[in-house]
């Protein structure tokens, strides 16, 4: 077979899976088989489309359905290749399945891999005394009392990783801001942007202040575009994002001839569809190209 090379922006014309980089840089994460790797992106993948369906449970909570057979045929394995790899994801916490009952799917929750709650079950709070072979991962991260722990996909040298556990709500707070920070700065290759946008660091800078207002807010929705909106789902589709979303907000700043008078409105509004949008853009600006002989 012959492939053809991406040309400009044709990249972002195609559906993606996404798999965290964090799974391929983190020693914690190097554990995890390639296929469940691969499994955990489609996973996360259908939890925009279960927000969309309001697949929330009453704690605020997305879910999504999966079936068996419909893993065997996404990632090509059979039925008990595909069950052996939800036992993986489940074992090392990055997700949770809900039976419902007979008849009924069963729901599976796909956890927050930046962030690892760290209110642990009853089950798991005399680990010391036992087997460490069974203990998932938020557990094994320290042998502390049952108090909250948030492990990031963040380097080691982290203070969250450092295993300084602090009783004060006022500094972990910090301490998760500061996490995503740096998980932001990465996945959006922000030092990079910084050298392509000189003149516009301030603006970059404030577009990663709102995403962390959001990402760590602590209400229950947010107005974007005139629509409340969960604030889960907000945080989701921010944490999906890269630096080629964030070149198509700044670029769409620039181009927009009409003064604009909430700057903050308007750059959330941006920011979350970007992932919607971003291609009719790009095709849009192809098309007057050729339209005037430019290419």
């Amino acid at each position: 077979m012959r492939f053809d090379y991406f040309y400009n922006e044709q990249s972002e014309s195609y559906s993606f899976y996404r798999t965290p980089k964090v799974f391929f840089t983190d020693d914690r994460f190097r554990c995890l088989s390639s296929d469940a790797k691969i499994l955990y992106g489609i996973l996360l993948d259908r939890v925009s489309l279960s927000a969309r369906n309001k697949w929330i449970d009453e704690q605020g909570r997305i879910y999504v359905y999966m079936t068996i057979s419909s893993i065997e045929k996404s990632i090509g394995r059979c039925h008990q290749k595909s069950c052996k790899l939800l036992d993986e994801l489940e074992r090392i916490g990055l997700i949770e399945r809900v039976k419902q009952g007979q008849g009924k799917p069963t729901r599976i929750y796909v956890k927050n891999f930046i962030v690892v709650c760290g209110s642990y079950s009853k089950k798991y709070e005399k680990h010391t005394q036992g087997s460490m072979s069974d203990i998932p991962l938020e557990v094994c991260e320290s042998s502390s009392n049952n108090t909250e722990i948030n492990n990031t996909d963040i380097s080691n040298n982290n203070p969250i990783l450092s295993g300084n556990i602090v009783d004060n709500d006022g500094d972990k707070d910090m301490d998760e801001r500061n996490a995503y920070r740096e998980y932001l700065m990465e996945q959006l290759s922000m030092e990079i942007l910084f050298e392509r946008y000189p003149f516009e660091r301030e603006t970059l800078e404030a577009i990663i202040d709102m995403m962390l207002d959001v990402i760590c807010s602590k209400r229950k929705t947010i107005r974007i575009a005139g629509d409340d909106k969960p604030v889960n789902v907000v945080k989701s589709q921010f944490l999906k994002l890269n630096s080629t979303h964030i070149e198509y907000v700044m670029d769409c700043m620039k181009d927009n001839p009409v003064k604009v008078r909430n700057i903050k409105q308007y750059l959330l509004a941006a920011i979350y569809n970007a992932p919607l949008t971003i291609n009719s853009y790009y095709q849009a600006m192809v098309n007057n190209d050729m339209a005037e002989g430019r290419i």
